[in-house]
C-alpha cells in the first residue's frame, strides 16, 4: 500500500497518509460507505449532483464538529444539485447520535468505520492513528474530482469558502 509523509501534521508531528491518493481530474472511486448499521450507500450513488465529500478524524473532537456544523449551516446556499457528505470513521451510533443532538439535518453523515474503504482509495488513512485526515473533495455531476483539500495540520478547519467555491463552479 502506498506512503505518503509530509503532507499532514497532527499537533506538529508528521503523521503518514496511506493508500492511494485522488488527485484532481481523476474518476472519484465508487466506495461504499455505512449509512446505517446495515445500509450502505456507494459514491457512484452521488452522479447527477455535485458531492462536497468532507472527512475527518471524529466527529467526537471539537474541530470535526464544527466542520460538521459548519457544512451543515452552509450546504442551503448551494442549491438542491449539491450535496455534503461527512464521512469519518466513527460508528453510525456515535453519528446518529451527534446529529440529532446538533440538529444535523443538511448533510449527509457516514462511516467508513468498518468496510475502511473509502480512506484507502482516496488515500486518507492516518497511519498512526487510524484515523481518516481532514479533507474536502468537490465532486462533479460525472463522478470526476474537481476539487480537492487535504488539510496541513489536523487540528485545523478546511477552507469552507474554497470548497463551496469549488462546488458552485461545478454546477
Amino acid at each position: 500500500m502506498a506512503e505518503h509523509t509530509g503532507l499532514v501534521t497532527f499537533k506538529g508531528n508528521p503523521i503518514t497518509l496511506t493508500g492511494d491518493l485522488i488527485e484532481v481530474g481523476a474518476q472519484a472511486p465508487d466506495v461504499a460507505l455505512q449509512k446505517t448499521l446495515m445500509d450502505r450507500v456507494r459514491v457512484a450513488s452521488g452522479k447527477g449532483k455535485v458531492i462536497v465529500l468532507t472527512t475527518a478524524p471524529s466527529v467526537d473532537t471539537g474541530v470535526c464538529a464544527t466542520q460538521l456544523r459548519t457544512f451543515n449551516k452552509d450546504v442551503t446556499s448551494l442549491g438542491d444539485d449539491v450535496e455534503v457528505w461527512y464521512v469519518t470513521r466513527d460508528l453510525v451510533f456515535a453519528l446518529g447520535r451527534f446529529c440529532a443532538a446538533e440538529g444535523i439535518d443538511r448533510v449527509k453523515v457516514f462511516s467508513d468505520a468498518i468496510d475502511r474503504e473509502l480512506g484507502e482509495a482516496y488515500g486518507l488513512v492516518m497511519k498512526e492513528l487510524g484515523l481518516l485526515a481532514r479533507a474536502v473533495l468537490v465532486i462533479g455531476r460525472d463522478g470526476v474530482v474537481t476539487y480537492r483539500e487535504i488539510v496541513p495540520e489536523m487540528t485545523s478547519e478546511p477552507d469552507y469558502a474554497a470548497a463551496l467555491a469549488a462546488a458552485k463552479a461545478a454546477l
